[in-house]
Formats: structure tokens, C-alpha cells, sequence
């Protein structure tokens, strides 16, 4: 089986490896805002109005409990339907 290279001699898997980076991008600014959104906008209150969840300030179970579970299921969601299976093996074009 030869693999067929776009104009300009490049292989197609650079295409989806390029998209599956940015997918990668994504996700990783994705994880910071939701962090960073949740830590500091329910911690910005003085201690003493702190709100508790399990024993934890409500800042901290957000953001670093809820925001892991929700980051831990876009990531299975994107690993599974988003990137795809590329041979990284390089074929002979004899």
C-alpha cells in the first residue's frame, strides 16, 4: 500500500497529528480557565466566609476535585473520538 503525500511532498499524517496538537491545546486551556475560574473566583472572599464541602473550602473542591473529574472526561472523550489511529512506520515507495 503506498501512501499518498499532498502537494509539496507532505505526509497527511503531519495534518492529523497537527490537529490532534491542537486538540492537546485545547484542552490544556480548557483545564487552566475552569481552574483558575473556580480558585479564584469562589477563594477571593475573605477565610471567615469560606463555604465547605466534605471538610474542604469550596474553592479547593471545585477546582481541583471537580475541574480533575471534568478534564479526566474530556480527555477519555477526545482520546476516543477525536484522535486517530497513524502508522508511524515509514513505507518504501519501491
Amino acid at each position: 500500500m503506498k501512501r499518498e503525500k499532498r502537494e509539496g511532498g507532505e505526509d497527511p499524517r503531519f495534518r492529523i497529528a497537527n490537529r490532534e496538537a491542537l486538540i492537546g491545546i485545547g484542552l490544556v486551556l480548557i483545564n487552566f480557565l475552569l481552574w483558575y475560574g473556580t480558585a479564584y473566583g469562589f477563594g477571593s472572599k475573605p477565610v471567615e466566609e469560606y463555604s465547605y464541602i466534605w471538610g474542604l473550602p469550596a474553592w479547593f473542591f471545585y477546582s481541583c476535585i471537580i475541574v480533575t473529574l471534568v478534564m479526566l472526561f474530556l480527555v477519555i472523550f477526545s482520546v476516543t473520538f477525536l484522535y486517530k489511529e497513524v502508522p508511524l512506520e515509514e513505507e518504501d515507495d519501491n
